[in-house]
């Protein structure tokens, strides 16, 4: 099913997905990233087994009101304290959260989704 527009936005949309990388506007990128509406970022992070309470400080300081955790191919929940300080978390597998937030791009929300592959 098709989520999105197909012509051009002055938002960034997750144009495909797989197992190992997303599309965003076309682009491929093979890495963990955050994509927000209007910019896409590296994360540090390579696997969902290495997230600490800093990786969360770094999605808190970016403005969203929702934040699309994406945990590779199986929703898996971070311990609680590692995401104390941060509202609005949403955890998802990666498929699942490359379609909400381009959903919510298209209601013009303030999201983040930060995109781990492992």
């Amino acid at each position: 099913m098709k989520l999105h527009a197909s012509g051009p936005s002055r938002y960034n949309t997750i144009t495909g997905y797989g197992e190992d990388y997303v599309l965003v506007n076309g682009e491929r990128h093979d890495s963990s990233l955050v994509v927000l509406p209007d910019r896409v970022l590296n994360w540090p992070v390579s696997d969902f087994t290495e997230l600490k309470a800093e990786d969360f400080k770094t999605l808190e300081n970016l403005g969203a009101e929702i934040v699309l955790l994406g945990t590779g191919p199986k929703q898996r929940f971070p311990h609680p304290r590692l995401t104390s300080g941060l509202s609005g978390l949403e955890v998802m597998d990666l498929k699942a959260a490359c379609r909400t937030f381009n959903i919510l791009v298209a209601e013009e929300r303030k999201v983040a989704a930060a995109l781990l592959f492992r």
